[in-house]
């Protein structure tokens, strides 16, 4: 497997762990009555909390990213351009997804917004790349 096809994979796994994330944060799924929110229907959520609504905001980002990332991956996969700079806008792209999740959850805005733009300059290093 290519460099960028596993961190299509990695990144699929991480998109997963933060959905999985926010709806545990939000049931508060660590605690018995959380538990017992997470494994139903979750009719009855408790009320949003910062850090809650953070998780799941953080949550649709990266799958939002993670859509665009993989569609850019697979056509540079399909297109048979196996350039560096393909590979070195996929793990920039990555690794900015890494160090976004924890900036977000922590609420650091400014910080937030740059690290977020680093993973869109790496998407454009994939695209560029190919064209």
């Amino acid at each position: 497997m290519t460099p960028t096809l596993t961190l299509v994979i990695y990144m699929a796994i991480l998109t997963w762990l933060t959905l999985l994330a926010a709806s545990l944060i939000r049931a508060k799924g660590w605690t018995p009555a959380g538990m017992m929110i997470a494994f139903g229907n979750r009719d009855n959520l408790p009320d949003a909390t910062a850090l809650s609504g953070r998780a799941a905001r953080t949550a649709q980002n990266t799958l939002e990213g993670f859509l665009l990332f993989a569609a850019i991956a697979l056509v540079a996969h399909a297109a048979g351009v196996a350039s560096p700079r393909v590979v070195l806008g996929a793990q920039v792209f990555f690794w900015a997804r890494v160090v976004y999740i924890p900036v977000y959850y922590a609420g650091i805005v400014y910080l937030r917004t740059v690290v977020w733009t680093v993973g869109i300059f790496g998407l454009a290093m994939m695209i560029f790349a190919m064209l």
